[in-house]
């Protein structure tokens, strides 16, 4: 049986190479867009079956490019964004114009399915530039294609994350944690082969939902999720409330770093709580399971930020047991 072809556009981020291993193992060809292959292809190259995946460079919206990749795809999959914006990467162009682009042309080669990757909890987050451009982007994405289907996860997590990974080394390195907005933010984090397995089951024909709320089996705080952290690499730290005003005058500075650990945007879109809506199904719903469990997840790969990292006590106690 001849694999069905699937393009994938964000495919060397943690979303991307999951759902590369996971497809590829089930016989589907995958094709990879990546801006810069030289940078991205030798970890692509590790993620499916010999044979399975073709990796595509494309660093600019070439639109004949699209157009011609499009031509030999049954499905396309969009997991395509950023955190913060640098040089030529800004939000609106990559969250809502590509995003508008894409629909535009699947609907035009009239292509079986169209998945569209935006976020949760962005509806009320008028005041952030990543959940605006993020909530214009999916709403394009509906209008101009009836066939697509617009997954909307919590944060998503895992060993490859930008998250708590992010955390781990600052809750290692820092001897007080900030806390925004006191910490009372709540979400419902799912890890990334959940995600990864929903992406899968909708590629599979399980579901038609048009917009799909991803969450894991948990509504945890920020707090919660900052002292789950602090465990599981065994550190003690102070946790202090932070006044909005200093939080972005010190967000400010970050910015100025290459990959700022926090910016002003991101502040504000920290307002507003990342869990279930009620305006749309969850998976759960939808019988759709994601059940990993954030301490047993991140305990698996906590040990890096444990004093003495790979050789820690209790990572040689669990291997042996």
């Amino acid at each position: 049986m001849k694999p069905k072809e699937i393009l994938v556009f964000g495919a060397s981020g943690q979303i991307g190479r999951n759902l590369i291993r996971k497809l590829t193992k089930n016989n589907y060809k995958v094709v990879a867009v990546t801006r810069n292959i030289h940078q991205k292809g030798y970890i692509l190259k590790t993620q499916a079956n010999p044979g399975y995946l073709e990796i595509v460079e494309l660093p600019y919206f070439d639109i004949e490019k699209i157009n011609n990749l499009l031509d030999e795809c049954s499905i396309c999959i969009n997991l395509i964004g950023i955190l913060f914006e640098k040089k030529k990467n800004y939000f609106k162009n990559i969250h809502t114009d590509f995003p508008d682009l894409l629909s535009k042309l699947s609907a035009e080669k009239n292509i079986e399915k169209l998945i569209h990757l935006s976020s949760l909890g962005i509806e009320k987050s008028i005041d952030s530039k990543y959940a605006i451009t993020k909530l214009n982007g999916e709403n394009k994405v509906k209008n101009n294609f009836e066939r697509a289907i617009v997954l909307k996860p919590s944060i998503v997590y895992s060993v490859d994350d930008s998250f708590t990974t992010n955390f781990m080394t600052l809750l290692n390195r820092l001897p007080i944690m900030p806390l925004y907005y006191e910490g009372k933010t709540k979400f419902a984090p799912i890890h990334v082969t959940d995600l990864a397995k929903i992406i899968f089951d909708i590629v599979e024909g399980k579901v038609d939902e048009q917009t799909i709320e991803c969450i894991g089996p948990e509504i945890l705080s920020f707090k919660e999720i900052i002292l789950k952290l602090l465990k599981t690499i065994h550190k003690k730290r102070l946790l202090i409330p932070l006044p909005l005003a200093l939080a972005k005058i010190t967000a400010k500075i970050f910015e100025i770093m290459p990959n700022p650990l926090i910016t002003v945007d991101q502040i504000n879109l920290l307002k507003q709580d990342n869990i279930p809506s009620g305006k749309y199904k969850t998976n759960f719903d939808l019988g759709l399971m994601a059940n990993r469990i954030f301490d047993e997840e991140i305990d698996k790969y906590s040990f890096n930020w444990r004093d003495g990292g790979q050789y820690s006590r209790d990572k040689f106690q669990r291997k042996n047991q």
